[in-house]
């Protein structure tokens, strides 16, 4: 089976402006993305719709795809890419443009993921730690089946726990933390990319539940590595230091 990366990055973030190329460590957070890609997957693009990413991505020897402005997603941007490119690939794996510690060992989890020829579609869940992180809506959780396949994600704390004292859930049942880093089989890529929004996705605002909604399945692979996300310049700083104390 073949596997490449793509990375959709955007110049235009709300939070944080052209995110792609503040510098983390006298390098680009993009091109340590890149970087992190390309040590698993032999083929890596970054599709953007700018020209300033565009032509750093070229200037430390990476590969770029120009794709429009008006996407909705990181999802539509990769599947456009994936066209321009004309890729053979059996598998897509769309590696965040802010992640720069995405480590090796996840890339490989998902990888593995598609050894079963039912998987459509591959994410990563992590064991939460605290209860007070299960409790932030900025984390999705993830319920999934016995098989790993997930039943839904949501905003909100999944599974309630009855008869116990809220503090105390995470000693019940082990909430799971999902990463937002996507695989998908290049026929499927193309199909998602087709679907409208659904009543699920528009309320709890999570692009995957469109898919689920639609019949699609998601299969969950576990990791025990943490990422670093870069979401603010704040993000930035905390990244900085963790990237320091790695050395």
């Amino acid at each position: 089976m073949k596997f490449i990366a793509i990375i959709p990055a955007r110049y235009a973030s709300t939070r944080f402006p052209g995110k792609p190329l503040a510098m983390l460590g006298g390098k680009t957070v993009i091109q340590r993305v890149y970087e992190q890609a390309t040590a698993v997957l032999p083929e890596a693009y970054v599709a953007t719709d700018d020209e300033r990413i565009f032509k750093a991505v070229e200037a430390f020897g990476g590969r770029a795809v120009m794709t429009r402005t008006d996407h909705k997603s990181g999802t539509d941007r990769i599947e456009e890419a994936a066209e321009k490119i004309q890729t053979d690939a059996d598998v897509i794996i769309n590696v965040q443009g802010d992640e720069p510690f995405i480590q090796t060992s996840q890339i490989e989890t998902l990888m593995h993921l598609f050894d079963d020829p039912t998987t459509q579609i591959g994410t990563l869940g992590k064991l939460f730690d605290t209860m007070e992180a299960v409790e932030n809506p900025n984390s999705p959780k993830i319920v999934c089946d016995r098989r790993g396949f997930a039943l839904y994600f949501s905003r909100s704390v999944i599974p309630h726990v009855r008869g116990k004292e809220q503090a105390s859930w995470l000693e019940h049942f082990p909430y799971l933390k999902h990463l937002g880093i996507y695989a998908y089989r290049r026929e499927t890529l193309k199909e998602v990319t087709q679907l409208s929004q659904t009543p699920l996705e528009l309320a709890e605002s999570l692009e995957q539940l469109r898919w689920l909604e639609n019949g699609y399945r998601i299969r969950v692979g576990i990791t025990d590595v943490e990422t670093v996300g870069i979401d603010t310049p704040e993000d930035l700083v905390r990244a900085e230091k963790f990237l320091q104390e790695k050395h």
